[in-house]
């Protein structure tokens, strides 16, 4: 079984760009969102992917992705309600790797990183651009962001 244990931070600050690579862009859309589990639609790039993830219990839920033709990806997210558009940079920090996304379009403003663990407690460095944590606030949800945008709150 696949499993996502994810913590999540906002970002205070552009030092992170001296570190990150080339960035992507990502529109995703979810065709169920709710508190037991998420089918997620989204292309990232030139590629598509279909998501399910389960609840979530701590930082921890199971996740399962596959890929998708991004035409069959492109319709589906015509059946999704609003959609989460974004630019993805992967930064390499203390042997780790960081994701990082500006959100664009009606999220607009959001700057948030995060990073996969092994465990629930795994040790790892946070970078000095990382600020508060809200692994644990739902708003911070991208399925959540999809039906209340960061420029509503």
């Amino acid at each position: 079984m696949g499993i996502e244990i994810e913590r999540k931070f906002l970002v205070e600050d552009e030092s992170w760009k001296s570190e990150a690579g080339e960035g992507l862009v990502c529109k995703q859309g979810y065709m169920v969102s709710e508190s037991e589990k998420t089918v997620r639609v989204r292309i990232m790039g030139e590629n598509g992917y279909l998501t399910i993830k389960g609840a979530t219990k701590g930082i921890t839920r199971s996740e399962f992705e596959y890929p998708i033709p991004v035409e069959d990806a492109e319709a589906m997210l015509g059946l999704c309600g609003g959609l989460v558009e974004k630019t993805r940079f992967l930064i390499l920090h203390a042997g780790m790797t960081w994701e990082l996304d500006i959100f664009a379009g009606d999220n607009e403003g959001l700057v948030m990183a995060e990073i996969e663990l092994e465990s629930e407690d795994q040790l790892f460095e946070i970078p000095e651009w990382a600020g508060k944590e809200v692994s644990d606030d739902i708003r911070y949800f991208n399925g959540y962001l999809s039906k209340v945008p960061f420029t509503q709150w």
